[in-house]
């Protein structure tokens, strides 16, 4: 069974790195940091990748920024 990392744990580190983000190099770091074949899991949804985490993530507006530079944007992170 594979284990799936959450959601918050990638927002996390895209916080410490202190980047701005496009959505190319998100991927590549969250692969960097996770792992090709890691999966992701949020409070709503399941088994995703890498880069479906992180289409996820941006249409719950997620992060704050534009296409060309973007962070978690801290007012839209549940507190859980």
């Amino acid at each position: 069974m594979t284990t799936e990392i959450h959601g918050h744990d990638v927002m996390d580190r895209m916080t410490a790195s202190q980047r701005l983000f496009t959505r190319d190099s998100l991927v590549a770091f969250i692969t960097q940091e996770f792992g090709a074949g890691a999966r992701f899991h949020t409070c709503s949804a399941s088994g995703m990748s890498g880069a479906e985490l992180v289409d996820f993530l941006a249409s719950r507006g997620k992060f704050s920024g534009t296409e060309a530079g973007f962070t978690v944007n801290p007012h839209r992170v549940c507190s859980h």
